[in-house]
């Protein structure tokens, strides 16, 4: 491989330039000879970082070069460059520039880049962007253009060195009209400030502040309009409100016991027919369910009494049809011992209530005993959710609240309840009480055992008191201050005494009145601001003659 080393024109800054020849031919031999990835790499990035001055090109054609390869830092920096022939003239006509790119490559960040903005050149040919370097180092300029009377686009890296300008003296009085800069603060927020115009570790600029931002009553910060809405500060008023809270638990649906109905034999018999034979089917009062047989010699006897005492005219008629009532005999059946005069054996049992049968034991042909249950039906339009309430939230808790229940089968729905009872006993092993809510269900959307998440909105005060939002208040531990906003930009730190919270809101006892306009959002820039001056006046009060 063979890699000479030419001297070449100097630049306009009067550095001199250095020319490379590589025989590409050798240059892919000697990779491939070299017998491994390390060397070639090498080889590589010697070709690649080579132009560490200003300009970079091949010896025998247009090269590109820096007008002034030392730069500062800062907003609007200026580069510029030009063509140069072989022989150093400048080109300058038939450019058109097509792909520029600024990186910080030369310094192993080539992921670190700045923005180029075409401007006017200082001089025939001379090429020009402004840009924004945030920090020190060099600058990689990577440039292709198209230049008239050649057919393939000249291409080149031009390396900028960028170095801080810094200077300690005290900033120039503002001209008549101009606001005047009192201080630079930090731009993170951090408690530091500079009399100086500077940049933190990360190359951002400190911030200035104005003196007309500081001229606010006394115990007051002033801050100037773009700089609150910048930070996007928001304010509410004060008011009176009724503060409540979420009180949150785990349900089970259960049936309204008020409205469960069981049909029970009170007699011994048989099962002859059933009108109702599935569980799950919805019945009216009054619909019948169940043919059966009279198996009791008991119940006939009274049948017996009570045809006697018709015959007979006795004035026991109606206490021997109280006793075939008793036994649940219906009043159908008691009309036809009247009407007929014969005992019967076989009679039909009819639903005590409206709702859906829950149970049903009863089989055609089954014998039962006296007792024994053959159906169970349960009113479903209303129901309870059983929401267990840990101890410390049952003070909140108020018959008549509103009780927002949701099913795990159906999150995205909220169904709406009130609280009925609160049961005496707590459950020593989980230390909750049980709540009981009662809820419409006339579409039959709640299941019974089904669970369920159960918030009751408690409220915590009686009256309505002053409450403000949580976010207004800064709270470090032994200090809560809220800013209350004034006009013309002039905030007042208020420190304030809390009470109660819940839902978002905190109850303030001593420190604002109702109708004042406080910070909700951004008060922690005001703060930062607050604290700045703060800190800035007791470095003016130590810096003051003694």
């Amino acid at each position: 491989m063979e890699i000479r080393a030419l001297r070449g024109p100097r630049a306009a800054d009067g550095r001199a330039s250095t020319i490379v020849r590589i025989d590409p031919m050798n240059l892919r031999m000697s990779a491939i000879l070299a017998g491994g990835l390390a060397v070639g790499a090498a080889v590589l990035a010697l070709v690649l970082y080579l132009p560490e001055q200003p300009g970079f090109t091949a010896p025998d054609g247009p090269r590109w070069e820096a007008v002034q390869s030392e730069i500062p830092t800062g907003k609007a920096v200026r580069l510029e460059v030009r063509l140069v022939t072989a022989g150093g003239a400048p080109v300058v006509s038939g450019i058109t520039v097509t792909s520029p790119r600024l990186d910080m490559g030369p310094d192993g960040m080539a992921a670190m880049t700045a923005p180029l903005k075409r401007v006017t050149g200082s001089a025939p040919g001379a090429i020009a962007f402004e840009t924004e370097i945030v920090m020190a180092g060099r600058w990689a300029l990577t440039i292709a253009a198209n230049v008239e009377g050649r057919p393939k686009p000249v291409s080149g890296v031009v390396i900028f060195t960028a170095s801080e300008k810094r200077t300690e003296a005290a900033p120039a009085a503002p001209a008549a009209g101009e606001r005047r800069i009192v201080y630079y603060r930090n731009p993170m927020g951090l408690p530091d400030t500079s009399p100086v115009p500077k940049k933190d570790s990360m190359g951002m600029d400190y911030i200035p502040v104005y003196e007309d931002e500081m001229s606010g009553p006394d115990g007051t910060i002033r801050i100037a309009p773009e700089k609150v809405q910048r930070a996007g500060v928001r304010t509410a008023v004060v008011a009176r409100r009724q503060l409540a809270r979420s009180v949150r638990g785990a349900g089970t649906v259960t049936a309204d016991e008020s409205r469960l109905a069981v049909l029970t034999a009170k007699f011994d018999g048989f099962v002859e027919e059933l009108f109702v034979s599935l569980t799950g089917a919805q019945v009216v009062k009054g619909d019948p369910l169940v043919r059966v047989w009279i198996d009791s010699q008991e119940i006939l006897q009274k049948q017996a009494d009570f045809l006697g005492a018709l015959k007979g005219g006795r004035d026991d008629i109606e206490r021997a049809a109280g006793n075939l009532r008793l036994f649940g005999i219906p009043d159908e059946v008691i009309a036809g011992l009247r009407r007929t005069g014969k005992p019967v054996r076989s009679i039909v049992l009819t639903a005590a209530t409206s709702g859906t049968v829950m149970e049903k034991p009863a089989v055609v042909g089954m014998r039962f005993d006296q007792g024994s249950t053959l159906f169970r039906i349960a009113d479903l339009s209303t129901v309870w959710v059983l929401a267990r309430v840990a101890e410390r939230d049952l003070t909140a808790i108020e018959i008549g609240q509103r009780a927002g229940i949701t099913l795990n089968a159906d999150a995205s729905h909220e169904i709406e309840g009130r609280i009925a009872f609160v049961y005496p006993e707590l459950d020593a092993s989980t230390r909750t009480a049980v709540v009981r809510i009662e809820v419409s269900n006339a579409g039959g959307k709640l299941k019974i055992g089904q669970y369920a998440d159960v918030a009751i909105e408690a409220a915590l005060t009686k009256t309505p008191v002053i409450a403000v939002p949580a976010s207004a208040v800064l709270d470090s531990g032994t200090r809560q201050v809220a800013f209350v906003a004034k006009d013309g930009g002039v905030f007042e730190p208020r420190d304030v005494v809390l009470g109660l919270r819940g839902g978002g809101l905190v109850e303030v006892r001593e420190g604002l009145a109702e109708g004042e306009r406080i910070v909700v959002s951004g008060n922690f820039l005001i703060d930062a601001e607050s604290n700045l001056r703060a800190a800035l006046a007791t470095f003016t009060a130590h810096q003051a003659p003694q």
